[in-house]
């Protein structure tokens, strides 16, 4: 041990040798020390460079899939998910939303993000169920199948139908519709999935003071009256509509059965 603190003495001092002063050594000590420094930061910074380019262009995001969404398109989906600083790197989202809700959307009642891989994912959207809408005081207001408020919006979604004839004194978001009869509610929900069913869009479904219905389909008005063969009147429906297609009137279905099948038109001139 003391013959090697002698050897690096002896050639610290045959180092010096080379230098005007000792001065002089102290400082290109110094500026070797820096330079040493400076070659592993270089080395350090060039590794860091490396690993965020590899975690950049690995993990971004190339491929999208949208589920579940009929209201809104998949460019508005993916966007709104991906939006702010690195939106489009699977590892920034996956960390974002551990932390973070979803973005909101009108009529949507939550989304799932799923990662598929590296560079693919897929956004389940579940939208809000909607059974109708009342127009109150320039706005829509949507309800669902048990008639609670889900949404108000200046929207408007033409496959949704208005539903008028329905008494209420207040309304509040996430509540039900006080209504008398919250039966009809179930009444209507079964109408719409009917409608879909036969492929009709209805404009508006009325309810009298008894709660017959009437469902318009644009200059023609089709009474049901009370719910039995909705069924059954509604596939009659979907047969007759196309032959009134340039006329205007009502259709009286009240008194129909799947074996009398009365059906009458009364032009709207009668």
């Amino acid at each position: 041990m003391p013959k090697d603190r002698g050897d690096s003495y002896e050639q610290r001092s045959q180092e010096r040798e080379l230098y005007a002063s000792s001065d002089d050594y102290i400082r290109a000590k110094v500026r070797g020390r820096r330079r040493r420094t400076l070659i592993i930061m270089s080395v350090c910074l060039a590794a860091a460079a490396g690993v965020i380019y590899f975690l950049l262009t690995y993990y971004r995001i190339t491929k999208v899939y949208v589920e579940g969404n009929t209201r809104y398109t998949n460019e508005q989906i993916s966007e709104r998910v991906m939006d702010g600083p690195l939106g489009d790197n699977m590892l920034v989202l996956s960390v974002k939303y551990r932390f973070k809700e979803m973005p909101s959307f009108p009529f949507v009642e939550r989304m799932d993000l799923e990662r598929m891989g590296n560079d693919t994912i897929r956004i389940k959207v579940y939208e809000k169920a909607l059974a109708g809408y009342i127009a109150h005081l320039g706005s829509y207001i949507y309800f669902d199948r048990n008639g609670t408020v889900v949404e108000t919006s200046a929207q408007r979604i033409a496959e949704i139908p208005e539903i008028v004839g329905l008494e209420f004194s207040y309304i509040v978001l996430y509540e039900k519709l006080p209504v008398k009869n919250e039966a009809i509610f179930a009444r209507i929900l079964n109408m719409t999935q009917l409608l879909r069913k036969y492929g009709l869009q209805a404009d508006k479904i009325y309810f009298d003071s008894r709660e017959n219905m009437s469902i318009y389909f644009g200059d023609v008005r089709a009474d049901l009256g009370q719910d039995v063969y909705s069924d059954e009147k509604i596939s009659n429906l979907s047969r007759i509509l196309p032959e009134l297609a340039d006329r205007k009137g009502v259709l009286e279905m009240e008194n129909f059965t799947p074996e009398s099948k009365s059906v009458t038109f009364r032009n709207k001139t009668d």
